[in-house]
């Protein structure tokens, strides 16, 4: 029987992931090697479920996961209702609400009927509504840049890196909503009925992250 269930996200959050679950002495060389969805490490009594980011929080919060590895962008817009133990100190972003520079020389915040292309509705829809905003929340997947050229939207909510996607497509950052990072989530009836193992997953990764 498989003792401990682990989601991790594709993508840009995968390999450091996997370092992590290796330094702390996890063998993820068949997570590397399949392009497999389910991998059961027999070993190590583990089981890897790998899922797009925004599906990790979902897996976790209904039980197909006992613990999660996933960005903080993703875990809030999902909503779930997971504990979060641990943050990870990788895959550092930001959200942030961008547009076209002449949004820049203008009180945005002042205009009404906005429309705004984004991944995040969810969060988008709170930041906006929070501050008396007037916007509809158009919900698009991938190349949310492309929406304000092409007059889908006024104005994107989206990640950001480095700001060269941005550019690149003639836009420029508004206002940062919040910041974001690699996070640890854990079932709430998984951190009960298999506490000592989902706490000694989190005290081996604490102590990892303490010595770097």
């Amino acid at each position: 029987m498989t003792s401990l269930k682990i989601a991790l996200a594709k993508g840009r959050l995968l390999d450091d992931s996997i370092k992590l679950l290796e330094s702390i002495g996890y063998d993820l060389r068949a997570v590397k090697e399949t392009r497999k969805l389910v991998i059961d490490d027999g070993a190590h009594n583990v089981r890897y479920l790998l899922a797009k980011p925004m599906d990790v929080p979902i897996y976790v919060e209904y039980g197909a996961a006992d613990v999660g590895i996933v960005g903080q962008d993703a875990l809030r817009e999902s909503g779930v209702n997971v504990y979060e133990p641990a943050v990870l100190g990788y895959g550092n972003c930001r959200l942030m609400v961008a547009g076209k520079p002449e949004y820049k020389t203008m009180e945005w915040r002042l205009l009404t009927g906005l429309r705004i292309a984004t991944q995040y509705p969810r969060v988008a829809k709170q930041y906006f509504s929070a501050r008396g905003l007037s916007a509809e929340i158009i919900e698009v997947y991938g190349s949310v840049e492309l929406a304000p050229a092409v007059g889908l939207a006024d104005l994107i909510v989206d990640v950001v890196d480095t700001g060269s996607t941005l550019k690149a497509n003639g836009l420029i950052e508004l206002d940062e909503i919040f910041r974001s990072q690699a996070t640890l989530i854990v079932n709430r009836a998984s951190h009960t009925l298999k506490v000592d193992e989902v706490r000694t997953l989190i005290e081996k990764i604490e102590n990892v992250m303490r010595e770097t």
